[in-house]
């Protein structure tokens, strides 16, 4: 590493390579030290004002330590705390560190995640984010002006200097917002705008804007150096000085978080994508350019590479078991393996004559013993299972063998810990698919299997039912004299079968058959030169792979000496093996590059290790290019011990191919082993450029040797038809051999695909009449026919069409200093497919010690050494508490299994970054609104194409004739006299309490009588005038509708109003307040208990007790009739107001007249079929809309009975409504959808008790749910899919419809088709279209008909901009004509903008003379093939959703309810979900049913959902808690109180996840 005291100066990228490559030099013992300190000196003198005096200057600990070896130098550089051994590289970290200094002096640009401290596992004050700061506030180590900071000060915190590296070109992924400088801002804002104008554009196509939407092109300007920027950076430091887009200050940390997210997204780091207009409903993916300056293969097409003849040796048997016969009878005595204990002392000797009388009791009994005679378990060529731990290979042995003797099929698989061990379940299916129904095993293996309580063997996840057995001695039967296995010359029976994990977690059985395994083994020994009697050392797993062929197959077939050494001794003496090689003279050695570096770390100058003995180490995992640093550095420390360097032979293989090369032996150490330094930007485009080390981002590579003996190899293009590679290009090793596998068993798809490759020319002729093999190993055949691999198949991601590797990112990821934070050996890389492109998800295990921040630190700091390394950016980068990532058996991560929690969310991180917006950059163009059309060009293109204008109405109110006894009646005061004279013992209303039973009942003169009095009243005590405003604040019930009809008897307007909550009174009281200022309300008419509530202390904290306008409580009525009842002059003045507050936080009052009011309730009459013997049950909030007319209106108008149910008794009772409903046998109910929830989820499990209780809905012949909004049909169908077991007719489920300019548009009557359903398609609907689909098709959406339009309701679709018609199925806003129609708004509070024209508007071309209100939904009308009842074809009119709760992001139109709906499906923690914009931020609350450690897995989860189904980035995931999102009485979600709430900073929410 460069000299740590170095990071402060600011030495150009050269000096700090060359300085890397001394430091190499030295560790490598090619310089001594002082030719390295003056070198040194002479590199940097430039760069030092006073060259003497520095070393004084800087901090003691800031020094080079000066040590006098090299190999002492290397061991206390890493012991301290040692990385994950595979991806060590002095020169890899060497580059990040390099690159990540270029990211020095900035400060940290991401917003840190905001997490409640009881989800915060390490609470301390470094990790707590204070809540007057974020965390890109001005603290310590931030620039100063003159940017003369020490260098202490600008290491004292990890400072960022810029996301974008000059020496890197074209970094494609940084995410980084503007530094905090002081006011002047000479020095930082400079320096960052010249970097800013520096950035190396590549034609690398950018993340959409998120924050702007701009139809020009954005230009960029690239600035000569050294010119400033305009734009100074702006400030974090102080919330107070923040502005919202509006210029709105907000006084918020949170808004600073958001403030500083969005210019951090601002930032234009890539040229934007073009806009183009996109065609009416091919809504494409960006897609991605290829760079014109990548670099494309320029060789000559490669030839295929010959390995040399397979030499045939006289004396090689014909099989491995006739080799085995041979040295048992010839040298029983020889020893064939030795077995070590924990302590490093030989366990076991196993002779050669020992492994052939156990193999042969093993043949016997698994053949004779098992089963009966004359049905034996197993036959010749059944599978069995090899179930033995890693510290018995004597008994593997002994197993395997006598499964070849016996002709049975050996499946070796790891020890099961758990019942549900990860991966398992893919290793049970491996087994059921080979048919294994018997498992061998050893007595201590047995012994240690998870048992049940009865002691037997329980049946792990997946596995089939298998007959375990012992293949100790005293459990096996001694085969008769007569009895002899048959051992017959190699042929193409299978020999056994290896299994293999994919990438996707399944594992398969590759099969070897009995000439391959011979032929492999006669190939290793021709390729290693294996001799009779020779001593080799394995540390390797000798149940597959490289440690099982040369430790078990190989040493067997030349007689030679196995020194096994258990993973367990290794753990606790990482030396073992090199003593055994020493004690034992061993000649071969077969180990992991983990076992050297394991090695290195605690080699301690040993004075007795001489490793002259070795003539080969074989380093099986030689094909992971970041094995080559731990040879370097292993050879580097043992040459003084006499380690050779011809002697470190890595080699290549996989289990499909078995050995694919490897490299020989060889005498001549003059010889250097193969080495290449690859660009890493080629290899991501297939391509091998040679570069140097001084360079950043290089990968050094080392030969795996030459091909096998007798194979032949060549390279292929990775994806589509095997064409053969040029000669500078990497593709997919290949290989035709004999000693290779021959299929995947049981699956002759995939086998074809791997194993009958036939490799083609350019012209498409096949180069040899042989089927290849896949390897799966990515690389290419260099000079002298030296092979060299760059990756795995399996490790590959292809990210924007260009390929990285896991293992690359890896080791890029452990170069980040990563002892602190993280655990080496604890990460885990892999891609996700999200919007049809991989995106790179690294996951890691956090060190318990390291708080918040250092952790969020070295997050960025990942992120920015990827990014400057690789130029991809990574999607999900995520820490989760140590220990707990799925293990594979032999202690590494199970990465499909890690992956897989990571997609089903039960991964329970501690820590995410998220970085969609950098990584992202194939969403769909951002819609750009073309010139409108005019609506005149409209309707002639509507007629030209025989489309008919969309307009509908319900029946014509004037013609119906009927009995209509009330039509006589003006006004609803006199209707209620009428029928108080002619039915006066008639029960108009009936009120139910919890329990059922009835509270309260009002015949006609009862309710006539009350209103009499309470008018007496407002006259008397209130002195009220005729039109005076009323506001009643009732609870649901009787009460209310007699206020009501005083008020009218009065002559004055009644509003009414929902009473406070009492345990809610301070967020509740100042609605009610509002309501009754707005309203004007000269008086307050009330029950006495709220009377005491509105006077209570608690109250009076919420409102001021004197500011109430007169309040009247009517428990206590007067007893004298009023003189005269007041009869209003004209139908056209005011009956009431309706107030109410919409979802986006506005509060309007309409006007209602008499005459309006009496059209209302006999539209419903009508359509409802009321009449005075009808029941009807009425479970709704009666404040506003047509909740509040159904329950005081209709009654009195029609004259039937309303069973009344206040919503709130279900609370207690959520049996309630639908009991009432069957107890009084109701043919019509009405509910809300907060009650319909509140059943479906109280009643779920109840069905059967109501049942048995006697619930029957089968008379039920509509059940509407009032409603202002699309129906969820959802909601409707799971109720009516629930209660069908107790009679309820599916098709008597439907909406209404209403809105604020007319109370009720649609509801379903009692004739008349039923609600349709139609598909649209989602994509189609954000460009304001409608297109319809079939069910199940892709981006399809459900809507379903809003009821029935009423009696007297004309509605037409119009162009909300243009206020021209539209043609049938067109999505427009719905305009209504009625009697009905409110007469406009008394007030609104909350937007003034909304002006009458919503109640008087005329269409711009047609029938530009009727007055229309215009609703502020959107929908569309479609002529079904349907009959209405007038016999003619039903217009069906579809509600798509509020215009003022549409959000329009990147051009399109998006509805709330659509991202939420896909978010809940997300997670099955998820209950609740409101999303709303900030900043053109896309914000997603959700509530979480679930303890506060999965709040992290729904982050990913969201971000992917609305990625892939809506093409929107998530900028801030908030988790809160259950209830945080508000939710009126009608069920609808109050998402700008939400809003408001998390910009304040009052939610409290669990986690708060800010996107990059």
């Amino acid at each position: 590493m460069a000299d740590r005291s170095l990071e402060g100066m600011a030495l150009p990228l050269e000096v700090r390579a060359r300085l890397a490559e001394l430091e190499l030099e030295l560790s490598e013992g090619d310089i001594t030290q002082k030719g390295y300190e003056k070198k040194r000196s002479k590199l940097i003198g430039a760069y030092l004002p006073q060259p003497p005096r520095v070393d004084q200057a800087l901090p003691q600990e800031r020094r080079a330590p000066v040590t006098p070896s090299s190999a002492s130098r290397y061991h206390r550089r890493r012991s301290s705390g040692s990385r994950d051994e595979r991806y060590r590289s002095d020169v890899h970290t060497e580059a990040v560190q390099a690159a990540l200094a270029k990211h020095k002096e900035r400060k940290m640009a991401v917003p840190m995640p905001s997490k409640r401290r009881s989800l915060v596992v390490q609470t301390s004050m470094d990790a707590y984010t204070p809540p007057d700061t974020s965390s890109g506030s001005e603290d310590e180590g931030s620039v100063q002006g003159d940017s003369q900071g020490t260098p202490t000060s600008s290491q004292g915190s990890i400072n960022m200097e810029h996301w974008i590296s000059q020496a890197i070109h074209g970094s494609t992924t940084s995410t980084t917002s503007s530094s905090s400088t002081q006011s002047g801002g000479s020095g930082a804002a400079h320096r960052l705008a010249d970097v800013m104008a520096q950035t190396h554009i590549e034609n690398h196509s950018a993340p959409p804007d998120v924050t702007t939407y701009t139809s020009e092109h954005s230009i960029q300007v690239e600035r000569p150096q050294g010119s400033t920027g305009s734009r100074t950076a702006p400030k974090y430091g102080n919330a107070e000085l923040m502005e919202t887009g509006d210029g709105v200050p907000v006084s918020s940390r949170v808004s600073a978080k958001i403030q500083q997210l969005v210019n951090t997204l601002k930032r234009p780091k890539r040229p934007p994508l073009r806009e183009f207009f996109v065609d009416d409903f091919e809504e494409l993916l960006e897609v991605q350019q290829p760079d014109p300056n990548q670099p494309k293969p320029e060789g000559a097409q490669m030839l295929a590479m010959r390995g040399e003849q397979l030499g045939v040796v006289t004396n090689w048997p014909p099989s491995l078991e006739a080799a085995l016969q041979r040295w048992g009878t010839i040298s029983p005595k020889a020893p064939c393996l030795t077995t070590m204990d924990t302590n490093g002392k030989p366990l076991y000797i196993l002779t050669y004559g020992k492994l052939w009388t156990r193999s042969m009791k093993v043949a016997y009994s698994i053949l004779h013993k098992l089963g009966t005679k004359q049905e034996p378990m197993v036959r010749p060529g059944d599978r069995v299972a090899l179930v033995f731990p890693n510290n018995d290979p004597a008994a593997f042995m002994a197993a395997f063998y006598g499964c070849l003797l016996a002709e049975v099929v050996p499946v070796p698989i790891e020890v099961p810990l758990t019942r549900k061990d990860a991966g398992s379940q893919q290793i049970g299916f491996l087994l059921g698919s080979c048919g294994v129904t018997v498992a061998l095993t050893s007595d201590a293996c047995h012994k240690g299997l998870p048992k049940s309580p009865t002691g037997e063997i329980p049946q792990f996840k997946g596995w089939p039912k298998l007959l375990w057995f012992v293949t100790e001695s005293k459990h096996l039967s001694k085969p008769p004299r007569d009895w002899f296995p048959h051992i017959k010359d190699a042929n193409n029976d299978t020999a056994y079968i290896e299994y293999k994990t994919c990438k996707d977690g399944s594992v398969l059985g590759v099969t070897v058959t009995r000439t391959a395994l011979l032929t492999h083994c006669q190939a290793l020994t021709q390729a290693c030169g294996y001799t009779e009697a020779e001593t080799i050392v394995n540390v390797l797993d000798f149940k597959k792979d490289v440690g099982l062929w040369h430790g078990i197959l190989t040493s067997v077939m030349n007689m030679m000496h196995v020194i096994s050494i258990p993973y367990s001794l290794m753990k606790v003496n990482p030396l073992s093996w090199i003593q055994k090689v020493c004690q034992y003279k061993a000649k071969v050695a077969c180990v992991k590059s983990r076992d050297m570096h394991w090695a290195l770390v605690a080699h301690r100058d040993q004075r007795d290790i001489n490793l002259s003995s070795l003539r080969m180490l074989i380093v099986a995992d030689g094909a992971n290019p970041w094995s080559i640093s731990s040879c370097d550095a292993f050879l580097n420390v043992f040459q003084s011990k006499g380690l050779r360097q011809e002697v470190i032979c890595p080699c290549a293989s996989s289990p499909e191919a078995l050995t694919v090369a490897i490299r020989r032996p060889t005498d001549d150490s003059n010889q250097p082993p193969g080495r290449g330094v690859l660009s890493m930007h080629g290899l991501t485009y297939g391509v091998i450029r040679v570069d140097s080390e001084e360079k950043l981002s290089v990968l050094t590579v080392q030969d795996v040797g030459l091909v096998m003996p007798g194979a032949i190899m060549c390279s292929v293009k990775p994806d589509g038809v095997p064409q053969l590679c040029r000669t500078d290009e990497i593709g997919e090793l290949c290989v035709c051999a004999v000693a290779t596998g021959t299929s995947y068993y049981g699956l002759s798809g995939m086998t074809k695909n791997t194993f009958e490759v036939f490799p083609m020319t350019s012209s498409g002729a096949p180069i040899s009449e042989y089927p290849f093999i896949r390897t799966g190993l990515l690389g290419f055949v260099g000079p002298g026919g030296l092979v060299f691999v760059v990756g795995k198949m399996d490790g590959l991601m292809v990210v924007s069409g260009r390929r990285h590797n896991a293992d690359d990112i890896v080791a890029t990821a452990l170069a980040v200093e990563p002892m602190k934070f993280v655990y080496r050996g604890r990460i885990a890389v892999f891609s996700v497919t999200v919007l049809h492109d991989e995106r790179i998800v690294i996951v890691a295990e956090q060190r318990p010690d390291s708080t918040e921040e250092d952790s969020f630190q070295w997050m960025s700091r990942v992120l920015q050494a990827i990014d400057s390394i690789h130029q991809v950016g990574v999607y999900c980068l995520a820490l989760v508490p140590a220990n707990t990532l799925p293990k594979t058996p032999l202690g590494g991560i199970h990465l499909s299994e890690t992956k897989q929690l990571f997609l089903e969310g039960s991964l329970h991180p501690c820590n995410v970054l998220m970085c969609p917006h950098t990584c992202v950059t194939n969403l769909p163009k951002p819609r750009q609104k073309q010139p409108e059309i005019g609506p005149a060009s409209v309707m002639v293109g509507n007629l030209v194409s025989g489309k008919r204008i969309a307009q509908a109405s319900g029946r014509d109110l004037g013609q119906i004739e009927d009995n209509d006894q009330a039509r006589k009646f003006l006004f609803l005061s006199e209707v209620l006299q009428w029928r108080a004279q002619t039915t006066p013992d008639h029960i108009l209303y009936t009120l139910l309490n919890c329990r059922g039973a009835i509270a309260n009942s009002l015949t006609c003169v009862q309710l006539h009588k009350r209103a009499e009095k309470i008018a007496v009243m407002l006259m008397e005590r209130g002195h009220l005038q005729d039109g005076d405003h009323v506001a009643l604040v009732y609870p649901p019930g009787i009460d209310l509708i007699a206020a009501f009809y005083g008020c009218l008897y009065a002559g004055c307007v009644p509003i009414t109003v929902r009473p406070p909550h009492p345990q809610n009174i301070a967020t509740t009281l100042p609605t009610v307040k509002m309501i009754v200022e707005v309203s004007r309300s000269a008086c307050l008419m009330t029950t006495q208990l709220i009377c005491k509530l509105l006077r209570s202390r608690e109250a009076a904290a919420a409102v001021d007790v004197r500011t109430w306008p007169l309040i009247l409580d009517t428990d206590d009525l007067p007893k004298k009739r009023p003189a005269q009842i007041c009869k209003p002059c004209n139908p056209d003045t005011l009956a009431y107001l309706d107030f109410s507050v919409s979802t986006t936080g506005m509060l309007a009052g309409v006007k209602m007249s008499h005459a309006a009011t009496s059209a209302f309730c006999r539209s419903i009459k009508l359509q409802c079929e009321l009449y005075p013997s009808r029941e009807v049950a009425i479970c709704l909030d009666p404040y506003c809309g047509l909740g509040f007319v159904l329950w005081c209106l209709c009654s009195v108008y029609s004259g039937h009975q309303s069973i009344l149910i206040p919503p709130s008794e279900l609370e207690t009772n959520p049996a309630l409504w639908l009991l009432a409903v069957s107890q009084y046998k109701v043919r019509d109910t009405f509910c809300s959808y907060s009650v319909m929830e509140l059943c479906t989820k109280g009643l779920g499990s109840q069905t059967e008790s109501l049942k048995a209780r006697g619930l029957d809905l089968s008379r039920v012949r509509t059940c509407v749910v009032v409603a202002e909004e699309r129906p969820r049909i959802a909601l409707t169908q799971s109720f009516s899919k629930l209660f069908k077991d107790l009679g309820l007719h599916p098709r008597a489920v439907s909406t209404s419809f209403g809105c604020r300019v007319n109370l009720a548009i649609c509801l379903q009557g009692t004739s008349g088709p039923d609600p349709t359903t139609v598909y649209v398609d989602m994509r189609a609907l954000r460009h304001d279209r409608v297109r319809l689909v079939e069910r199940g098709s892709p981006h399809s959406l459900p809507l379903m008909e809003s009821g029935k339009i009423l009696p007297g309701v004309r509605i037409i679709i119009a162009n909300p901009e243009t206020k021209g018609p539209l043609g049938d199925s067109h999505l427009g806003e719905i305009w209504v004509h009625s009697a009905h129609n409110a007469s406009g708004y008394f007030t609104i509070y909350g937007d003034e903008s909304l002006q009458s024209d919503h109640f008087n508007s005329r269409l711009s071309f047609g029938d530009t003379q009727t007055i229309w209100a215009r609703t502020g939904y959107l929908g569309f009308l479609r002529r079904t093939e349907l009959t209405d009842a007038n016999g003619e074809r039903h217009d069906a009119l579809y509600v798509v959703g509020a215009l003022d709760e549409a959000m329009e992001l990147r051009g399109m139109r998006y509805h709330p309810i659509d991202i939420e709906t896909s978010v809940i499906r997300a997670h099955k923690s998820v209950t609740e979900c409101a999303v709303f914009t900030w900043t053109n931020l896309l914000v997603v609350v959700v509530e979480l049913d679930g303890s506060e450690q999965e709040a992290l897995d729904l982050v990913p989860l969201v971000t992917n959902v609305v990625l892939e189904e809506h093409y929107l980035i998530v900028g801030v995931v908030v988790v809160v808690d259950i209830g945080v999102i508000p939710i009126n009485s009608r069920g609808e979600k109050q998402r700008m109180h939400l809003r408001d709430g998390f910009l304040a900073d009052q939610l409290d929410p669990i986690y708060v996840a800010y996107n990059m």
